[in-house]
């Protein structure tokens, strides 16, 4: 029954003769019932905390984080509320929208977002705490936020600075300092990070940082040919390690440049492999469950190589049918209801649908 219901919230998606996706206001508060429900869940918890001292040993998942203590772990409750933020400014007329405002309130506290910032320097070895995958969310959120003209938006941008400035601190302090990148389907991915920073810095006008940025992915993709995507995925990886690249490499060059590149990056078969649905094998499982985020993840970085390509490129073409199917065949499976995958999938999904 629940699968049936899944697929009857998931047909309301599609709205128009063409099936383009779109996200309803029904499926949107359906999808924004998961991180409202966890956002303030603060077990179980991962909390990938340096214990130095036996006082760090008692401290709790909201002693350490009052911000960010929910929804399993610290990057997922941030951008649970990267999410409930997209669907508040997007989506008119959502059913839970007054519940999303109250959450929010509470979490950009002033206090509590001084407290999140002051945890990079407060305990040894925390600075390197989330990096770079929960500080491409935190610049996420704060986009999510610059791009917003509301009251409201303007009071949490402001609130959150302090843990922006830190984030921001600390990468670049970092990316002059990586020597290589991290090409894997998981969290550390450094493609996935620099292009969330990318799309920060131009939103907000860090122009310094956008051409840091910019150099760095330069001289880590663009020689980069017949990449072997035709091993992807891993066994638990939510993003494609080579779509990750070409993403971002779509943001960074010129159009005819960037098809050039496209063109040597991939081969027939890593082309035909990255186009294969994840086979999901136990949706109970946390680990094998990212494999329905990589779906979304790819998604969504097609979209982004889709409008970087000329209309009669044949990988857009060919995007364009896969990407579809990716979303399509993911959604019905979060709502399955295993915490592995709620605390998480659904900003994946939002992310995919709207960007």
């Amino acid at each position: 029954m629940r699968f049936a219901v899944s697929f009857f919230l998931v047909s309301t998606v599609f709205i128009n003769a063409q099936q383009k996706l779109e996200l309803t206001t029904e499926m949107a508060s359906k999808l924004a019932s998961m991180p409202l429900k966890c956002i303030n869940q603060e077990y179980p918890n991962k909390t990938a905390h340096v214990i130095n001292t036996e006082k760090d040993a008692i401290l709790t998942p909201k002693e350490l984080h009052p911000s960010f203590y929910g929804c399993f772990d610290w990057h997922s409750s941030v951008h649970g509320h990267w999410m409930l933020l997209r669907l508040l400014r997007t989506v008119p007329y959502l059913e839970n929208k007054d519940k999303i405002i109250s959450i929010l309130e509470e979490s950009f506290s002033p206090e509590k977002i001084k407290e999140e910032a002051s945890y990079f320097t407060k305990y040894q070895v925390a600075q390197n705490f989330e990096r770079t995958y929960g500080w491409a969310w935190i610049l996420k959120l704060d986009e999510e936020l610059a791009r917003w003209n509301h009251p409201k938006a303007k009071i949490w941008h402001q609130n959150l600075k302090p843990l922006t400035d830190e984030i921001l601190r600390l990468w670049k302090a970092y990316l002059p300092k990586q020597t290589y990148p991290n090409r894997t389907g998981i969290h550390p991915n450094t493609a996935f990070a620099m292009s969330f920073a990318i799309d920060w810095a131009r939103q907000v006008g860090d122009k310094s940082f956008e051409e840091e940025l910019s150099a760095k992915a330069k001289i880590f993709y663009l020689n980069n040919v017949k990449t072997p995507a035709y091993l992807e995925p891993d066994g638990s990886d939510f993003f494609s390690p080579s779509l990750e690249i070409a993403e971002l490499m779509s943001r960074i060059l010129p159009q005819k440049d960037f098809e050039k590149w496209l063109n040597q990056f991939y081969e027939k078969r890593s082309l035909e492999n990255i186009e294969q649905i994840p086979i999901i094998s136990d949706v109970n499982d946390y680990q094998t469950v990212h494999l329905v985020g990589l779906s979304f993840s790819k998604a969504w970085a097609m979209k982004n190589i889709i409008n970087a390509l000329p209309e009669k490129n044949a990988i857009r073409k060919r995007f364009e049918i896969s990407r579809e199917k990716f979303i399509e065949n993911s959604l019905p499976i979060i709502f399955q209801g295993n915490y592995g995958g709620d605390h998480w999938l659904a900003s994946f999904a939002v992310y995919a649908l709207t960007h």
